[in-house]
């Protein structure tokens, strides 16, 4: 008995003494930093956070302001000299590029995790491996002029028939307008309808191979869509200017459009309101979800060190608040978002729930100016839905299997 005794106290011992090296095998390390890139908005709120970190873990940080617009181009040059951050903020889509180039390191976000919308998770996840702790969501929304629109449409069948009432009736010359060569505001109408671009597996991420530009869902979205023209309901030949000039005028009832937008339109004067994208007959919409957040480098001397910094600092109710307040865009933290009283925010934030990760693989760049061409072709009635759609989907396809070509013949 004795010596079992013996046994156990010396096993709880060596657990005391093993478990936090394991848990922070570097942080005790004298003079050691942490550097931070960020831009001009969020890097007060970090710098606030620097000197409790420097307290519990001895540890410096320093924060280097750097232009959003400049980060990835810098940072792909700074790394591997080793003279870059070990942490930045950045877009989702950057990931694709970055990870390619063994430039960053996967994050365990641990219990931390169920805090943030699923959706923002699935856009920092790349092939199965999880690159960034997001901390911002970003996606379109509906909307719509209350004097001529009083409730948000629920469905798509719904604009077709409120259209069709204010323009018999001599309301607006126009129901819904959108521009006429951009998928990107189309995308949330053909996943409405089960349209997709590449098939997509939560968890893993897209699968190139699986192209949907021309999957029955999407050519139904486009022969919606094509109806709406032909009937007089939507215009052709839009772009976002003459798209916004006849919505900011009273001219046309309903559009889709993103944050970026609502200054301009505020401006203009006209009322409007935003709800949730409409569902389709598959169900809710899915617009295109732009993501930022935090992504640690490969070449970090410390990466354990850095998401510490992430899940303990970063990832709480106080630190996602100040990065909400410091640039009002839905968060992706779901406490701070179900917290929200912005109606405007609050409706982003509702599209943004249902939002699908704009596909940070190589193979997107395939897609735009096909997909967009289609699009324009219906718009214009010059090609039915189900043309327009196959034709660019085969461009897209081929493209794609030549792109592997390339790269299996180069390697």
């Amino acid at each position: 008995m004795k010596h079992r005794s013996w046994i156990l106290v010396t096993i709880v011992l060596i657990a005391m003494v093993v478990a936090p090296v394991a848990y922070r095998p570097a942080v005790q390390a004298q003079g050691q930093t942490l550097t931070i890139w960020v831009d001009l908005n969020r890097a007060p709120i970090l710098e606030g956070l620097a000197p409790d970190f420097a307290d519990e873990y001895g540890v410096e940080v320093v924060i280097q302001q750097v232009g959003f617009g400049d980060i990835r181009d810098q940072f792909i040059v700074a790394a591997p000299a080793g003279e870059g951050p070990d942490i930045f903020i950045g877009a989702h889509d950057w990931i694709g590029e970055l990870v390619a180039s063994g430039l960053l390191a996967p994050i365990d976000l641990g219990a931390n995790e169920e805090n943030f919308l699923p959706a923002a998770i699935d856009a920092f996840t790349y092939e199965g491996d999880l690159y960034g702790m997001p901390y911002s969501v970003e996606s379109l929304g509906f909307f719509r002029n209350p004097e001529l629109v009083p409730d948000a449409p629920e469905t798509w069948d719904d604009v077709r028939a409120i259209s069709e009432e204010l323009v018999g009736a001599g309301t607006v010359p126009y129901g819904y307008v959108i521009q006429e060569n951009d998928p990107f505001h189309v995308f949330p109408l053909m996943t409405a309808f089960g349209g997709y671009v590449f098939a997509f597996e939560e968890g893993v991420g897209y699968d190139p191979q699986d192209v949907g530009i021309d999957s029955e869902g999407a050519i139904a979205a486009f022969e919606w869509l094509d109806g709406m023209v032909e009937d007089g309901l939507t215009p052709d030949g839009l772009d976002y200017d003459s798209m916004h000039a006849l919505f900011e005028s009273g001219d046309a009832a309903m559009m889709v459009s993103g944050p970026w937008a609502v200054e301009r339109v505020s401006a203009s004067g006209v009322p409007f309101e935003i709800s949730r994208i409409p569902d389709g007959p598959a169900g809710p919409a899915r617009p295109f979800l732009s993501v930022q957040g935090f992504m640690v480098s490969a070449f970090s001397d410390d990466p354990q060190l850095a998401q510490i910094f992430l899940n303990e600092f970063v990832a709480t109710d106080e630190t996602m608040l100040a990065l909400y307040e410091g640039e009002p865009r839905p968060p992706a933290w779901a406490p701070i978002l179900e917290e929200i009283e912005d109606p405007l925010l609050i409706a982003f934030g509702e599209s943004a729930a249902n939002g699908m990760p704009m596909p940070a693989i190589p193979e997107m760049s395939a897609v735009w100016s096909a997909w967009g061409s289609a699009m324009q072709l219906v718009i214009q009635q010059q090609l039915e839905p189900a043309e327009a759609l196959m034709d660019a989907a085969e461009q897209i396809r081929a493209a794609i299997a030549a792109e592997q070509e390339e790269t299996t013949e180069g390697s």
